[in-house]
């Protein structure tokens, strides 16, 4: 089998602790919630990315260019980047469909249309960006802070990293690298020796991966200077400041997130791959700092970043509303790749914990279970009356955006999440997301079997082994106190099992989750006086669809535990309190009719507006404890 790799791959000069398997070494099973997803993904949310593209216009702006279409330019002036990440997304799938599965007759079509597409209206000298080759050429390079032209380029050298990595050899995949290393190689001649950022980082991990993909030492270099050049002022004022762009200090010396999410998750997510690869400890610290900086006082319990709707930006240290969650979909992508590179190039576990808590909450909350709506903010709370009419605060997952970044972002991201459930080498395999499915590594087999995260028990089997001693290690989440395996206790963090393996071997890993409520840092003072529920990684929610009483009239009773459902969900005793009918009461107002208790059912965040739009609480206030 011809090992193909996935979308981060450290060389072997790198600092990364731990080294990603092949993407093909990992195949997650239909039937486990994280195959579904990829199945899901496949069938449903890919096709229609593709079938979207046309209707919005974003293939006919590239055909403008070669002649092929008329009419005016359409969409946001960085259209180019969604026909470039659901064309990584169907070479990553290509990838995992080569395996076994059926991918979409329609996508080799669409891999070869664009490919051809992509050569045809690239310049001369390599420039490819359909708005600033149209009627705005005398503008390429004269607006960085806005432009997103490097941020576009980068997306389409992604785009080559999976196309090569996943159908080497394919003419089309081999055409897309060709087109991509020639606009590569214009921004090395372009910005090698200039002090200038785009105003979008993007393009120093993706430069970072073209390097990996092709040893060519130009392309990683422009990466480090790129994040050097930061945080000298460059960018100017722009309509937010220059902490928006992250360019009010250079990054080595940054202490706390600021700005635009995904721009500061993007621009950390780089200076890791440039850090392993230049062993510069200076930027890799920098990048653990900064991530520390966003969990300890700016991350929802979702794993959501992003609480300010107006420059879709980190807020001051404990700003996190519920209500106003901007919680992009796209930050909590870029929050997974940043853990991930973080996770390789330390080994430090709790990375791995952040990994779980973003997929099965903060992304998986963006997708309907249709696979054809998303998300692009992800609130932790409607209210009741909410006006819902506008995309950017809609009461249910829209098709499409007029700003489309997240639906081809998270195809992309899904088409390759088996890349990241384990990692190893010729002495190590170390397991990080757990779901069933078969894990090959350097002549051992590891079959998974588990209903997590519903189900406690994660059953590992050894099918295949070498006659060597080697490692397994196993990842206990730090929200599990009284995980076992074997029967054995353990203490969260990392597990290591190192012997002479036999096939048939076993190990047994039970990750007890009982249902439990969270409370919040007493600064954070929206959710003062409320919990949230969850159990194992999953956090859950209230939903007014299902419930006889008002939603916004219910509180948690804090003495009655909340007890599993035959489902998935969660049964928890609440009060509904008395309608009120005043803005503001005196204390000593009575209620106008008793309270009286229901028991309500909680549901997985991420599922929530899948029966019916309306109000919906992650953070439920809690009921008065009786004397």
């Amino acid at each position: 089998m011809t090992d193909i790799q996935g979308p981060v791959v450290p060389t072997p000069e790198s600092v990364s602790v731990f080294r990603p398997l092949p993407a093909n070494a990992v195949r997650l099973g239909a039937a486990g919630l994280l195959g579904g997803w990829q199945a899901r993904n496949a069938a449903a949310t890919l096709p229609h990315c593709v079938t979207q593209l046309d209707a919005y216009g974003n293939l006919a702006n590239l055909r403008r260019i070669t002649g092929d279409a008329e009419g005016d330019f359409r969409g946001m002036w960085f259209a180019d980047t969604d026909v470039h990440k659901t064309l990584e997304a169907a070479f990553w799938e290509h990838g995992r469909a080569g395996a076994g599965d059926a991918s979409s007759p329609a996508l080799p079509e669409f891999v070869a249309e664009v490919a051809e597409l992509l050569e045809k209206a690239q310049d001369p000298d390599g420039y490819l960006n359909s708005y600033y080759q149209g009627d705005h050429r005398d503008e390429q390079w004269a607006e960085l802070h806005f432009s997103h032209e490097m941020y576009t380029a980068g997306h389409l050298i992604q785009a080559a990293v999976a196309a090569v990595r996943s159908a080497p050899g394919d003419p089309p995949a081999e055409q897309v690298m060709t087109v991509a290393r020639r606009f590569a190689d214009l921004l090395v001649q372009r910005f090698g020796q200039s002090p200038e950022v785009d105003g979008h980082p993007e393009i120093e991990t993706a430069l970072a991966e073209l390097y990996r993909v092709t040893g060519h030492r130009p392309y990683l270099d422009l990466a480090a200077r790129l994040l050097d050049n930061r945080g000298r002022g460059v960018l100017g004022e722009g309509r937010f400041g220059p902490r928006y762009f992250q360019d009010h200090e250079p990054l080595r010396g940054a202490t706390e997130v600021t700005g635009h999410v995904v721009r500061q998750l993007y621009l950390l997510a780089g200076a890791v791959d440039v850090a392993v690869e230049t062993h510069d400890d200076e930027l890799l610290a920098a990048a653990e700092r900064l991530w520390e900086s966003a969990l300890a006082s700016r991350t929802y319990v979702t794993g959501g970043q992003g609480s300010r709707h107006r420059d879709e930006a980190f807020g001051d240290p404990y700003e996190l509303p519920p209500d106003r969650a901007y919680a992009e979909t796209c930050a909590a992508i870029g929050g997974f790749q940043l853990a991930w590179r973080l996770l390789l190039a330390t080994g430090d576990s709790k990375y791995a914990d952040e990994l779980e808590r973003l997929l099965y909450n903060g992304i998986a909350a963006s997708t309907a279970v249709d696979g054809i709506g998303f998300f692009y903010s992800n609130p932790l709370q409607l209210r009741a009356g909410h006006d819902g009419s506008h995309e950017d605060a809609p009461t249910q997952r829209l098709p499409w955006y007029s700003c489309a970044c997240c639906p081809p972002n998270l195809a992309r991201l899904m088409a390759s999440l088996h890349s990241y459930v384990a990692t190893g080498d010729a002495d190590e395999v170390q397991l990080h997301l757990y779901a069933p499915g078969t894990i090959h590594a350097a002549g051992r087999t590891l079959r998974i079997d588990t209903a997590y995260p519903w189900d406690a028990r994660v059953t590992i089997t050894v099918t295949e082994t070498t006659a060597e001693p080697w490692e397994l290690s196993v990842r206990i989440p730090a929200w599990c106190t009284t995980a076992d395996v074997d029967g054995e206790p353990v203490a969260p963090g990392r597990l290591r099992l190192r012997r002479t393996w036999r096939a048939g071997d076993q190990v047994v890993l039970t990750l007890p989750m009982p249902p439990r409520l969270v409370t919040a840092h007493p600064r954070v003072d929206a959710v003062r006086g409320a919990a949230a529920l969850a159990r194992g990684p999953v956090v859950y929610c209230l939903e007014q669809a299902g419930l006889d009483d008002d939603l916004e009239d219910l509180e948690l009773d804090p003495a009655a535990p909340p007890r599993i459902t035959d489902g998935h969900g969660l049964l928890v005793s609440a009060r509904v309190r008395p309608p009120e009918h005043q803005l503001y009461r005196t204390p000593a107002a009575p209620p106008a009719v008793p309270e009286k208790s229901v028991t309500v059912t909680a549901i997985p965040y991420f599922l929530w507006a899948n029966r019916a739009p309306g109000p919906m609480r992650v953070w439920i206030p809690l009921a008065a404890r009786e004397e």
